[in-house]
């Protein structure tokens, strides 16, 4: 994992190599209240979600389904 420090305004850009253009770039809005906000600029081919949705979509479950996993019971 690679751990970068921002300033608010401050950007990551992400993909790309040499002469193409990049995936997409990450941008922190606001750090208050030990919470940082941040905005993603992406070509609209690149799907951008929050990793709890991502999963919910990739295993399709739904947002408060209640599933068995190897006999525990996870609420979601």
């Amino acid at each position: 994992m690679l751990v970068l420090s921002r300033k608010p305004l401050e950007s990551i850009v992400i993909g790309g190599a040499g002469s193409m253009g990049h995936e997409f770039t990450v941008t922190v809005l606001e750090i208050r209240a030990g919470k940082v906000k941040l905005g993603f600029d992406a070509d609209p081919s690149v799907s951008v979600q929050r990793s709890e949705v991502w999963a919910q979509v990739h295993t399709g479950e739904l947002p408060g389904s209640r599933t068995e996993h190897s006999g525990v019971l996870a609420v979601r």
